[in-house]
C-alpha cells in the first residue's frame, strides 16, 4: 500500500472557494476564546516505532474532545446576527454535531442536529447536554439531506455543514497554525482524512505559512474513498467494508477535494491492525486517550505507506471520544 502523489497542477477547475491562509488566521482570532490551544506532546518510543521525531498537536484535550470544535466555532461566530438568531443546523452522527451545538450555546442561539435513528445514546446525550434539539432520521444520506431541508424550511436555520463549508474548513485549520508556532521547524505534517476538512485546513495553514513543508493525508485501507479520489480527480465513494475508524468513514466532496489535490503531498494507508497497535501504543506510552481515527497516520507511518524516516513530523491528534466499554483490544 504505497502512498499516492499528486501536483498541484491537478486540481480541478471550478471548485467551490476554499479559504485562504487570512481566512484561517482570522478564524484563529475568532475562535481564541471559545476553544483551547491544545498542548503539543511527544514520544521517545513513538519515535522509535515510527522512525521519525514525532510532535504530537493533541486536539484530543480540545472542546468536546476533538478538533470539530474548531470548525464549528469559526462557522456559528461568523454568522451574522439577523442570520444567528434564525439559530443552526447539521446532520451529523458524532464529534460534529456536539461541536455545533457547544459553539451555539457559547452564542446564545438555537442549534438542530440531524441524527440517524441508530446514532448511539452516548452520542445523542452528547448533543443534548449543551441544548441542542435532535432531529431523527433513517440513516441514509437522502433522509439526512431531508430532514435538515426541513428544519431549514421551519425555522430558517443556517446549515453548518460538517465539512463542505469554507467557514469549517478554515477553523479547522487553526490548528495547524497553532503546532507551525510551536514547532516552527517541522519536516511534514500528518492529519487523518475522512470528508476532508481537517486535511484541507491543515493543509492550506501549513503550505500557507511554510511552503516547504510536506503534508500528507493518512486514512484506512478499508475506507481508501479519498486515496482513490485523490488518485482520479473526482469524489470516489466510500466502499462498503468496515473499519475501526469511524469518524474516516466519510466521502470527499468536491471543494475538500480541491483542496487536497492543491496542497497535499500524498495520502497513505493503514490496515486496521495497525490502527489498533498505534491507538493502544499511544494509550500506553504518552498516557492519553485517543480513538481510533487519531491512530491513523501513526500506523500510517510505522506501516511505512508514509515513509518520513529520520524527518520531523507533526501528527493532528483529531479526537479522544471513545467508547472505554468497547476498547479494540478487549476480547
Amino acid at each position: 500500500m504505497a502512498a499516492l502523489t499528486v501536483s498541484a497542477a491537478s486540481t480541478s477547475a471550478g471548485a467551490p472557494a476554499l479559504p485562504a491562509l487570512s481566512d484561517i488566521a482570522a478564524a484563529h482570532a475568532r475562535v481564541a476564546p471559545h476553544v483551547h490551544r491544545t498542548p503539543v506532546m511527544a514520544s521517545r518510543s513513538l519515535d522509535a516505532l515510527a522512525g521519525a521525531r514525532l510532535y504530537f498537536k493533541c486536539e484530543n484535550f480540545q472542546k468536546v474532545g476533538a478538533f470539530k470544535a474548531r470548525g464549528a466555532t469559526n462557522a456559528v461566530f461568523s454568522l451574522s446576527d439577523d442570520e444567528a438568531r434564525r439559530g443552526v443546523v447539521t446532520h451529523s452522527s458524532g464529534n460534529h454535531g456536539a461541536a455545533l451545538a457547544y459553539a451555539a450555546a457559547r452564542r446564545g442561539i438555537r442549534a438542530w442536529v440531524v441524527m440517524p435513528e441508530t446514532a448511539p445514546r452516548i452520542k445523542q446525550d452528547n448533543v443534548r447536554g449543551f441544548g441542542a434539539t435532535i432531529r431523527f432520521c433513517a440513516p441514509t444520506p437522502q433522509a439526512r439531506a431531508a430532514a435538515c431541508d426541513e428544519v431549514q424550511r421551519e425555522t430558517g436555520a443556517t446549515l453548518i455543514h460538517p465539512y463542505d463549508d469554507a467557514r469549517v474548513i478554515a477553523g479547522q485549520g487553526t490548528a495547524a497554525l497553532e503546532l507551525l508556532e510551536d514547532v516552527p521547524d517541522l519536516d511534514a505534517i500528518v492529519a487523518p482524512v475522512g470528508g476532508g476538512g481537517l486535511l484541507s485546513g491543515t493543509a492550506i495553514a501549513a503550505k500557507g505559512v511554510r511552503p516547504a513543508v510536506r503534508v500528507y493525508g493518512a486514512e484506512p485501507a478499508n475506507a481508501d474513498d479519498a486515496w482513490r479520489s485523490f488518485a482520479s480527480g473526482r469524489v470516489e465513494p466510500v466502499n462498503p467494508a468496515t473499519t475501526i475508524a469511524d469518524g474516516l468513514r466519510t466521502p470527499l466532496c468536491p471543494r475538500t477535494l480541491a483542496a487536497l489535490r492543491a496542497n497535499v503531498d500524498a495520502i497513505g494507508l493503514a490496515s486496521e491492525a495497525g490502527v489498533v497497535a498505534a491507538m493502544r501504543a499511544t494509550w500506553e506510552r504518552m498516557k492519553i486517550v485517543i480513538e481510533p481515527s487519531s491512530a491513523v497516520p501513526l500506523a500510517a507511518l510505522v506501516e511505512r505507506t508514509l515513509d518520513l524516516a529520520g524527518a520531523r513530523v507533526g501528527i493532528v491528534l483529531s479526537g479522544g471520544n471513545v467508547d472505554c466499554d468497547r476498547l479494540p483490544w478487549q476480547p
